[in-house]
């Protein structure tokens, strides 16, 4: 693959410190969602808890996938503070644009991130 050219760079690192302002506040609002619900036993039957109990639990999976790639952000940034923005944190291959462009904020490149999730799998 080929090492990024300084346009690609630049336009990369806009869209970083665009994210790294948006995964703040998506998270703010993913924290209403995860509150704690009190439900009144009285008038609201098993099924609808079981619904709540259920939406909030997806709630909260968001909210850590949200977590997450504000990390992945946050280190794609200090990457490019360093010089290594678009360098496989494995086998320190370039990323290739394409999917730097798809996901700015990943470490891997695809051959890489397939080993990685294999082994989770």
């Amino acid at each position: 693959m080929d090492e990024l050219t300084e346009a690609q760079r630049d336009e990369l690192a806009a869209a970083l410190r665009e994210l790294a302002e948006e995964l703040p506040r998506a998270l703010d609002l993913a924290a209403e969602g995860t509150a704690t619900v009190e439900l009144d036993q009285q008038s609201v039957g098993r099924l609808s808890r079981m619904d709540e109990m259920q939406r909030q639990a997806m709630a909260k999976s968001g909210r850590r996938s949200l977590e997450l790639r504000l990390q992945q952000v946050r280190a794609a940034l200090d990457a490019l503070e360093d010089g290594t923005y678009g360098e496989c944190r494995a086998c320190e291959e370039p990323i290739g644009y394409a999917r730097l462009e798809a996901r700015p904020e990943t470490g891997f490149c695809l051959e890489c991130q397939r080993a990685r999730e294999g082994k989770r799998g």
